[in-house]
């Protein structure tokens, strides 16, 4: 990838002598990355890569956390005196980023203990499936090509399999393994009328192989099961650390699991408050099956109502004057694919690819969970405005539509959901305190979202500490959400394997509430959400901890606060 030409910010305020040095670290790195890591590579929009899957051995992870090491200790061999007051701000992010990764790899190590080859395959075919950034024959090419591949890297993620297996994690992964081969053959069929007879039989061919290659996986994982252990749980003192490198503001778990409980207790009270406003004749759980129950009558319908809610937020944004729309920003809304439903029991959004020349964000909503007859329920119309509000506008398209325009290599790696979920949460709240579908049915909708991510602060910090098993973090999900069991149980699943994901959509929430408001009471008339969310988005998908840094930097005219050009 020596060839890849990667942006460059303009150092602030003016080049420090050991600037081109950290660059140099980090572009070489991403260059390393991009061409070990081809999924990775489709992903932000770079092709080269599109016809091959990455190296999945064990061997290759090892060695993917040397490297790791070694780019920490060139980054910290970097004397910050010797660089600009921008570059030292994307050194720190950049020792941030890998500190995080190295703890994914080495402490938590899911790589070695749950089979992951199902996601990967499914990641690295989707992406070039969805997308539309070369002709469809093209993209049919890449993607035969891929599924030749998938023999082969199947082989090479058994040897990853040297501790124990985690029994939900090996289940998730082969009720996978079953809904693979649909999306196998959606390939296939998308190549009739566009392939050529040589090149159709060549893509019929690999899916052929790639299916039964998968059918054997699955097997292979089956008969292992009894092997299996069920401990999935992080560990209080990993958690802890964990939470610590995540950058919380000094947050520490207990304090935010206090946080959890405030907020479950507070959405729950503003809930009652809107049911009684709708209807103060019957009790909430009635109100609340009633909002429920006005859902459209197809999935059909309620894709279109994605759309039209998603649409109706956007064009109330530029009115409003509450935040610019990025240049050329596109986005499409589809049905998540069956590979990906039981772990995206709801809806989810993929960011545009940075260097696609025409980048395009995704919106997937997931009809249901396994066929579950009540899934419809989930789709009612007050909770389509809200999700579309937290998924797409101003919530996720817009936020990662203007993070990834940012020129800096270092802001694109960054892993900060407490950020980017964050946003979504803080979007739906200033949606309505704006006016935006205001009336107590969306309300209802909105605490009911916000009741069921406190409920997910207070399962991740207490199901990692090993305090709630499976079945009683389902329970209580159920219990104060209303959700449907399998939505609920789809739920908890993912969040076995996603320690402190989970707990960053509220908790983001929170502390950017807390951002802004420091914000308010220091520019006083002079605040302008419009410059406040503007400031935010054009400068990447940060930990709110560096945001509020860049923040202060520009109250006090430092460079650091220039570093969003």
């Amino acid at each position: 990838m020596a060839e890849l030409v990667l942006p460059r910010p303009v150092s602030k305020p003016t080049a420090g002598h050991a600037d081109d040095r950290f660059w140099g670290i980090v572009e070489a790195d991403f260059r390393r990355m991009v061409e070990q890591h081809p999924i990775l590579a489709t992903y932000v929009g770079l092709h080269a890569g599109d016809d091959r899957l990455d190296d999945a051995t064990r061997d290759a992870v090892t060695q993917e956390i040397d490297d790791a090491h070694r780019i920490e200790r060139e980054l910290e061999a970097i004397d910050p005196n010797e660089l600009s007051d921008s570059v030292r701000f994307e050194r720190e992010l950049a020792l941030h980023n890998v500190r995080r990764e190295l703890f994914d790899m080495e402490v938590h190590r899911v790589w070695e203990r749950r089979s992951l080859a199902m996601d990967a395959v499914g990641d690295a075919l989707f992406s070039i499936f969805a997308r539309d950034f070369a002709p469809l024959k093209d993209r049919l090419a890449s993607l035969t090509a891929r599924l030749e591949a998938v023999p082969a890297f199947l082989d090479q993620h058994r040897t990853r399999a040297t501790a124990p297996q985690v029994r939900l994690w090996q289940e998730l992964e082969i009720e996978s393994g079953g809904d693979m081969p649909t999306l196998f053959e959606e390939v296939k069929a998308a190549g009739h009328g566009v392939l050529d007879e040589r090149a159709q039989a060549r893509l019929d061919r690999a899916v052929e192989k790639a299916s039964a290659s998968v059918v054997a996986y699955v097997e292979t994982l089956k008969a292992k099961m009894g092997s299996t252990v069920e401990s999935w749980a992080l560990g209080s003192d990993a958690y802890n650390r964990l939470v610590s490198l995540r950058a919380f503001d000094g947050l520490d778990a207990s304090q935010i699991l206090e946080i959890g409980e405030q907020q479950l207790a507070l959405n729950k009270a503003a809930r009652v408050d809107d049911a009684r406003r709708i209807d103060p004749s019957v009790d909430e759980r009635t109100v609340v099956d009633r909002v429920k129950s006005n859902h459209p009558d197809t999935f059909d319908e309620a894709l279109a109502a994605y759309k039209d809610a998603m649409m109706r937020a956007r064009a109330y944004i530029i009115e409003h004057g509450i935040a610019t729309m990025p240049p050329g920003e596109q986005i499409s809304v589809i049905p998540t694919p069956e590979y990906l439903r039981t772990v995206i029991p709801f809806a989810a959004y993929f960011e545009p690819p940075k260097f696609d020349k025409h980048p395009s964000g995704i919106y997937i909503v997931t009809p249901s969970v396994r066929d579950d007859p009540n899934g419809m329920r989930e789709h009612y119309f007050a909770s389509i405005s809200n999700t579309s509000v937290h998924e797409a506008y101003p919530g996720h398209h817009l936020q990662l539509s203007a993070a990834v325009a940012h020129p800096s290599i270092v802001r694109l790696l960054v892993d900060a959901p407490e950020f980017v979920e964050g946003w979504g949460m803080y979007s739906e709240q200033m949606m309505r305190e704006q006016g935006f579908d205001d009336g107590p049915e969306f309300l209802l909708a909105m605490h009911t979202d916000a009741i069921w991510r406190a409920c997910r602060i207070i399962l991740d910090v207490r199901m990692h500490r090993g305090e709630l098993s499976v079945d009683q973090a389902t329970a209580m999900l159920v219990e104060h959400t209303a959700f449907e069991h399998a939505n609920a149980q789809a739920e908890v699943f993912r969040y076995t394997y996603t320690p402190t994901y989970q707990l960053s959509y509220l908790l983001g929430k929170v502390l950017l509430l807390q951002l802004r408001g420091d914000e308010q009471r220091r520019l006083g008339d002079r605040f302008s959400l419009k410059h406040f969310h503007d400031t935010l988005l054009n400068n990447g998908s940060l930990p709110i901890s560096f945001h509020r840094r860049l923040l202060a930097a520009e109250a006090s005219g430092g460079a650091n606060g220039a570093a969003n050009g």
